[in-house]
């Protein structure tokens, strides 16, 4: 399972529409509600705004008023072809006047939506845990070294040092054996 690590635009035109691509990595469905009311208010003349999303095992598609599966599904398929997990990938259209068919909105949004993912970085998701790291500060260099790619988004420097982030199973268990360090496991995640 891979993501893309930035957010990512791309255009497009097929028979004088406009299709603008857009993909977001995203952690929630919150994100996803926040980034599809922005793309609206950024756009807002825009003719259509068709998406599909998958975040785990949830996965959602629309057509956003184009005929009965020909944007939302299409968008989704290349997601899933590209084995894509927490991405939201929005296509605006612009109409220019030309109907492409039922064949051809199929063919325009699935490529618009390949050419936006061969722009893209993509990394593999790997599945990590949260956790609470807790020690004195005699060890801060030591735990450096022992799991130099800990992702680490906060630390504290109190009484004792304390850094919250995201651990790989083998950092975990590196972090475990030792035994100056209080550590704290909350939840699994995929992270990039």
């Amino acid at each position: 399972m891979n993501t893309i690590i930035n957010p990512v635009m791309n255009e497009i035109e097929i028979k004088k529409s406009k299709f603008i691509t857009l993909l977001f990595p995203i952690h929630s469905i919150s994100e996803i509600n926040e980034k599809l009311k922005q793309v609206k208010d950024d756009y807002p003349l825009a003719t259509h705004y068709c998406y599909a999303y998958i975040l785990l095992q949830n996965k959602k598609c629309s057509d956003d008023g184009e005929p009965l599966k020909t944007a939302g599904q299409p968008i989704l398929n290349v997601l899933e072809k590209h084995q894509l997990s927490h991405i939201l990938a929005i296509v605006i259209r612009y109409f220019g006047g030309i109907k492409l068919g039922a064949g051809g909105l199929v063919r325009a949004y699935s490529k618009a939506v390949v050419e936006a993912i061969n722009i893209s970085t993509i990394k593999p998701l790997q599945l990590k845990t949260h956790i609470i790291l807790s020690f004195s500060y005699e060890i801060e260099q030591t735990i450096h070294k022992l799991c130099p790619n800990l992702e680490i988004i906060c630390k504290q420097y109190l009484e004792n040092i304390t850094y919250e982030g995201y651990a790989t199973i083998d950092e975990l268990e590196t972090l475990k054996s030792h035994s100056k360090i209080k550590l704290q496991q909350l939840e699994n995640s995929y992270r990039i």
